[in-house]
């Protein structure tokens, strides 16, 4: 199994996450390396940025990994996939751009589907309507000025399907997994995403989930404690807490 992003801290005390950058072209390319370990402990890794995380562009995909590791999950994220070029519909001038896997979250004391959740985030700021976006990848349709199935390549196009899960096989040694679209809000009935049998098929049987930015503050927000908390997520929530704000699942 390939090595998720995490390593041991110096101190004998805390641990030390590490954080691949999301672009690696930029001039901050460099992971970046997150330590838990008490104040005292002196640490030599992290020059004395205890506890800092770099937030990602999406906002989203950083409350996905918070709510994973609240969880019990590793994180890794942007893992890439490509259609292999021996796939006998591979287009060079099509196929030849790398897509990623937001968040790949691994529990080693899991079982089944539920050990590995595969991520993607879409915090669009209309919400997720599933049945309207389901139609609109039918009939070709346009979603936020391009094809809505170009969102969703991994779920609608063969040769994307088998580039994700041979990904996540890659990256965490097996090839079942669930899939989980992380939204800021869903906008009608989850259902007819979830069970859509075309894209299971896609992903080789495997469950499809739809979570909601909702859904996974309200869990978290139930397992905050008065221990400081690790995560930027976590502290903000445990001033939700002290102020006496409290987050509803409808």
């Amino acid at each position: 199994m390939k090595e998720i992003a995490f390593k041991k801290c110096r101190t004998q005390s805390g641990k030390h996450d590490e954080v691949q950058p999301r672009n690696p072209r930029s001039a901050d390319a460099a992971a970046r390396v997150v330590c838990y370990a008490p104040r005292e402990d002196k640490c030599d890794t992290v020059e004395g940025r205890r506890g800092e995380l770099t937030m990602k562009e999406d906002i989203l995909e950083q409350i996905v990994e918070d709510y994973l590791i609240h969880n019990g999950y590793f994180v890794q994220h942007n893992v890439k996939f490509l259609p292999r070029k021996g796939h006998p519909d591979y287009e060079r001038s099509k196929d030849s751009n790398h897509s990623d896997i937001d968040v790949i979250g691994f529990d080693p004391k899991g079982e089944g589907n539920s050990k590995v959740l595969a991520v993607t985030c879409k915090s669009w700021q209309s919400g997720f309507n599933p049945s309207s976006v389901l139609d609109a990848i039918k009939h070709d349709k346009k979603v936020g000025g391009r094809e809505a199935w170009k969102a969703f390549r991994e779920l609608t196009v063969r040769k994307w399907s088998e580039a994700f899960v041979t990904a996540v096989r890659e990256a965490t040694g097996t090839d079942r997994f669930t899939y989980v679209l992380a939204v800021a809000k869903v906008v009608g009935d989850r259902m007819p995403w979830e069970g859509h049998k075309p894209f299971r098929d896609a992903l080789g049987g495997n469950p499809i989930r739809i979570i909601t930015f909702q859904d996974m503050i309200v869990d978290m927000q139930s397992q905050v404690t008065t221990t400081v908390a690790a995560s930027e997520v976590g502290r903000m929530l445990q001033l939700f807490r002290v102020a006496g704000i409290h987050v509803d699942r409808d």
